[in-house]
């Protein structure tokens, strides 16, 4: 099992920056993909970032060229680095953990952390 914790949200103007943490109970060199998601009201969740196994990284096109995944391996904890934020990427922000197995994969999640941007 992987227990994460989230941190970093908050309330920012439109245009400024936040950073997003995601500290794991369990090393992130044994976890498949790590990554971010998002739901805004009435919205589903959506992928935002993700690490997978070979340190290959995808990006929501919303996101691309403003957002960052990256990992301190040390910490066992991922980042999101947010710049250029706008409106629309108002919403709760989890920290994903995939397990995969033989029989199946897992996933893990975080409590969610607030991001509102303000116009």
């Amino acid at each position: 099992q992987v227990q994460l914790v989230e941190s970093g949200g908050g309330l920012v103007q439109a245009g400024g920056s936040l950073r997003l943490s995601c500290a794991s109970s369990r090393s992130i060199f044994s976890i498949n993909a790590m990554g971010w998601y998002r739901q805004a009201p009435g919205k589903q969740r959506e992928l935002v970032a993700r690490m997978r196994s070979g340190d290959r990284r995808d990006y929501a096109d919303s996101v691309k060229g403003r957002f960052t995944i990256s990992s301190d391996n040390a910490k066992n904890t991922v980042y999101l680095q947010m710049n250029s934020l706008k409106p629309e990427d108002t919403g709760v922000y989890y920290c994903n953990a995939r397990l995969i197995y033989v029989q199946g994969e897992y996933d893990y999640w975080g409590q969610g952390t607030q991001v509102t941007v303000s116009s």
